[in-house]
This record gives C-alpha cells, sequence and structure tokens, in this order.
C-alpha cells in the first residue's frame, strides 16, 4: 500500500494514510487511459454540423446556357460545387460519434488515471475541507496553503460552502466521488482528495 501524508488546511502534515493499490497502484495502462478520454471528448460532441449538398440547394435548375458555342465552359447547374452559391461535396452531415468502453476498461482506465496521478506526486490528500461561508477568498487561500494552481478537487459529498466559493478560482475545480472521469483527472493537474473521498473512491472503485 501506498502511504501518504495528510495536510490539514493550512497545508501542515497532520498524519500519513495507506492508499490501496486495487486503486492508487495499479500497472497505469496508457492505451486505456487514452481510450478513455477520446471516449469522453466524442461523446460530448454534438455532432449537429450540416451543410447542404447540390441535391439539397435551391434553385439551379435551368442549365445557365447552351451546351456549345458561348465560349464557356460546358455547365448543367448554377448550384454545382464550383459555383458560389453552389452545394457543398461531401457535405457533413448530423451523426453520433460516441462510442462504449465497457465498465472493466472504464474502472481499470479510472484506476490507471489516479496512480498516474499519485507517482507523479500529484495527489493531494486533505482531512477536511470545511467552509463556514461561501468566499472565495477563503478556498484560494486553502489552495495556496496546498501550494496546488491548477486541480481537481474531489468531495466524498457535496458542499455548497466549497463548491461555490471553488467557482470563481482560475484553473480549480470542484468534483464528487461518483462524478470523477479520467479526462478531468488527467488535465486537472494535482488531484486534491479529502480523507472521506479517498476512502470511498477505494470502496467504489477497487
Amino acid at each position: 500500500m501506498a502511504k501518504v501524508a495528510v495536510y490539514n488546511m493550512e497545508g501542515k502534515e497532520v498524519e500519513k494514510i495507506d492508499l490501496s493499490d486495487a486503486v492508487f497502484g495499479v500497472e497505469v495502462n496508457e492505451h486505456l487511459v487514452h481510450m478513455a478520454v477520446v471516449q469522453q471528448l466524442a461523446n460530448n460532441r454534438q455532432g449537429t454540423q450540416k451543410a447542404k449538398t447540390r441535391s439539397e440547394v435551391s434553385g439551379g435548375g435551368r442549365k445557365p446556357w447552351r451546351q456549345k458555342g458561348t465560349g464557356h465552359a460546358r455547365q448543367g447547374s448554377t448550384r454545382s460545387p464550383q459555383w458560389t452559391g453552389g452545394g457543398v461535396v461531401f457535405a457533413p452531415v448530423p451523426r453520433d460519434y460516441s462510442f462504449k468502453l465497457n465498465k472493466k476498461e472504464k474502472r481499470a482506465a479510472l484506476q490507471s488515471a489516479l496512480t498516474s496521478r499519485l507517482q507523479a506526486d500529484k495527489l493531494i490528500v486533505v482531512n477536511e475541507l470545511k467552509l463556514d461561508e461561501i468566499k472565495t477568498k477563503n478556498f484560494a487561500n486553502v489552495m495556496k496553503n496546498l501550494k496546488v494552481e491548477k486541480g481537481l478537487v474531489v468531495l466524498a459529498d457535496n458542499d455548497a460552502n466549497v463548491v461555490l466559493s471553488a467557482k470563481n478560482v482560475a484553473n480549480v475545480d470542484t468534483t464528487l466521488v461518483n462524478q470523477i472521469n479520467v479526462y478531468d483527472i488527467m488535465k486537472g493537474g494535482t488531484i486534491v482528495l479529502t480523507k472521506d473521498a479517498a476512502k470511498k473512491i477505494e470502496e467504489v472503485y477497487a
């Protein structure tokens, strides 16, 4: 088991805890991490782009000039792709970009992502994260104490004071244990877990 330091909101070490190797000590599978990130980005695409082909553009039913004798190249329609206002060649149409990963792959990818953060010394555990009021400055001070400039704060339970205080802090996001995903972990810089969140992750994703 990996032994990590637990800090308080002032940034001082208060104890050490063991993190389960089943979640934070697996062999990192970079391919699965990549696939999980690609899947999330693909699933987020709206896929609503659309352009008209020459068959869908209105007008152009009449041949613009006779076939021969004008000195112009032969033309059959003013809605051909080479004309201004004409259709688009191989025009994009609405489509679904999403694809699926099975549950074991998703879990392995998440475990790999968490392990990679721990190995890179970009995972911090705090004993608790509680604020008495919704105040951005207070949350920013906690991040400063923990030396986190860019990060993802993972909470065990929804805490409105923490979540709303973090909204205006640049480069810091908050999420819950049941909402964490590989993309946010890998792009989030330093991962900040509350002690309760770390235990919950081990219970849910082991």
